[in-house]
């Protein structure tokens, strides 16, 4: 990891930013809780209203054959919608692409512009698209790439390009330029949030997903604990108790958000 690692400033320090929303896009109900709940937790305090986006319906997430799918996609809804009110999110919006098949199709690109020109946030999180191999372990999975690559191009330049789905337009929904993107499980972290204040409030939304992780002691001995020891490490670092990393890109930050955003 880069130990060069730049702090990410208050949302509050900057009137560019002060109480503009967030939009947190991922493919997967738990990827935030994994990745980034404890900035979210942070950007709430901070004043920002965050809006979750969930891609697919989780359906894939089991091995249990007495499980059935339509059961398990119910099940991750509520367990997604728990987890987001632990942080102070309410609106958590699920598209439903099926969970393990998905593909960054104009389709998907088109509903994330919907919800980016609806929404018009300062900043978007996104699972970054260029990580294949994470570490020596982990492949990361199709669809955070499939997800994420989607929801860079709703960015750019789908969001604030007026030709592109002129339908939207039909809809009332005006061009919107995304001030910030910053992307989560990235192998090219550019910058810190210090989340020191905010883990325990991470591991309570994470803990939400009992179909995922468990619960009681297989829990804290297993995800809860690795996700601590893992935010503990990156703290570390960067000289802080806890931390998760971003690879940040600024758009434009000359300008005012409202005339970014014309």
């Amino acid at each position: 990891m880069n130990t060069e690692l730049q702090p990410v400033a208050p949302l509050s320090d900057d009137p560019k930013s002060a109480g503009q929303p967030v939009v947190v896009i991922v493919a997967h109900h738990d990827d935030i809780e994994f990745g980034v709940a404890a900035s979210v937790a942070r950007w709430r305090a901070e004043g920002a209203v965050v809006t979750y986006v969930i891609v697919t319906d989780g359906g894939a997430g089991s091995n249990d054959p007495d499980v059935t799918r339509a059961e398990l996609v119910e099940r991750r809804k509520q367990e997604q919608l728990a987890a987001a009110q632990v942080v102070g999110v309410d609106d958590v919006r699920f598209l439903g692409y099926p969970d393990g098949e998905l593909q960054p199709t104009l389709a998907l690109r088109r509903d994330l512009t919907r919800i980016l020109r609806q929404v018009r946030p300062y900043r978007v999180v996104l699972q970054d698209p260029t990580s294949v191999l994470l570490g020596s372990e982990y492949i990361n999975h199709p669809d955070h790439r499939a997800a994420g690559e989607a929801a860079l191009y709703a960015v750019f330049p789908s969001s604030e390009t007026r030709p592109i789905f002129p339908e939207l337009l039909a809809e009332g929904l005006e061009p919107h330029k995304v001030s910030e993107v910053f992307l989560t499980l990235s192998t090219q972290p550019t910058h810190y949030v210090d989340t020191s204040a905010y883990l325990d409030a991470k591991l309570k939304a994470l803990a939400c997903h009992v179909s995922q992780i468990g619960a009681g002691e297989d829990a804290v001995n297993g995800a809860l604990k690795w996700t601590r020891d893992w935010d503990s490490e990156t703290g570390r670092k960067v000289g802080v108790a806890y931390a998760e990393t971003f690879r940040v890109m600024k758009f434009d930050q000359s300008r005012p958000q409202s005339e970014a955003s014309a």
